[in-house]
């Protein structure tokens, strides 16, 4: 079991981010932030105030994932300051910051970065490996034992994500479902978990959160695996079948991992066994990815 996350001084919350269109085509998140702009009192809690960010309207417009990159890959500091850097999305990152970060106009201490994937992913909620990301994702856990807990072993505040520019929060991932897409039992559920993360914030700052007495399973990022390719790039084979929607799920060596298009089964190889989760996402095949890779871990928080 991983040692006990180090309790620091107690953390003073004074405005929290809500996020939702980082990605154009992830439906529930946008639309849950223009209820929220809609219906603001749903967000008001009495010790912070609380702040709403449509990330990526052109791409929502456009039901795209992004209009010239990505833009969830856009917030690296020196990326942020390279002004030769003018696509869509690179300009949107710059405006998101001189706003929200650190030295912006208004500094957030708490982004809470909503999202959809096409993979078995659950109710997911991402962090780093900071203690008080790691006590939220905890508690998000102990009120919701459905919530997955995928943590990022660099910090965040060193990646290219939207939430780095600021030191606190999480990224909620839901799914499985289509880009471009609501579902009204999704979207439920990402709003429910919205609401226990500024309840959580709230009674933080009134000092009333307690430490869980039973460490909390999760499961940390180790790497991805990419698809079988060719020495043109072109993909040879699927994911098996017998992996398709098993994440968070064991895979041992010798289980199967790919089907080719000759109906050959490659198995897992590696020694190790893993835990894989955004398997076959539609939107890492660009990236080249298959899936991520994960062991189990568990913390006494």
């Amino acid at each position: 079991m991983t040692k006990p996350a180090q309790h620091s001084d107690q953390v003073l919350i004074s405005r929290v981010l809500i996020v939702g269109g980082t990605h154009g085509n992830e439906f529930t998140g946008a639309y849950l932030i223009k209820k929220l702009e809609h219906y603001p009192a749903l967000a008001h809690r009495a010790s912070f105030e609380t702040l709403t960010l449509f990330a990526n309207p052109q791409a929502f417009a456009a039901k795209r994932r992004y209009i010239d990159k990505d833009l969830n890959r856009c917030f690296r500091r020196p990326d942020l300051q390279n002004l030769n850097l003018t696509s869509y999305e690179d300009l949107r990152a710059r405006e998101i910051d001189r706003q929200f970060g650190a030295k912006g106009e208004t500094p957030v201490n708490v982004i809470v970065d909503l999202h959809t994937t096409t993979s078995n992913m659950g109710l997911t909620v991402m962090v780093d490996d900071h203690p008080f990301n790691l006590r939220l994702a905890a508690h998000l856990k102990a009120v919701n034992p459905s919530v997955n807990v995928y943590a990022l072993p660099e910090s965040r505040r060193a990646a290219a994500g939207l939430p780095s520019i600021c030191p606190f929060g999480c990224t909620i991932e839901v799914g499985p479902i289509a880009q471009s897409v609501l579902n009204a039992e999704i979207f439920q559920k990402t709003e429910a978990l919205v609401h226990t993360v500024l309840d959580y914030l709230d009674q933080s700052n009134q000092g009333k959160n307690v430490s869980l007495d039973q460490p909390f399973t999760f499961y940390r990022h180790v790497g991805t695996i990419d698809y079988p390719r060719n020495g043109a790039g072109e993909i040879q084979a699927m994911v098996h079948p017998q992996l398709q929607f098993k994440d968070y799920q064991l895979l041992c060596p010798g289980d199967p991992l790919f089907l080719t298009f000759a109906g050959e089964t490659l198995s897992y190889k590696a020694s190790t066994p893993i835990y894989p989760v955004f398997i076959n996402e539609a939107a890492y095949y660009e990236k080249g990815i298959a899936m991520c890779i994960t062991e189990q871990q568990e913390m006494l928080i």
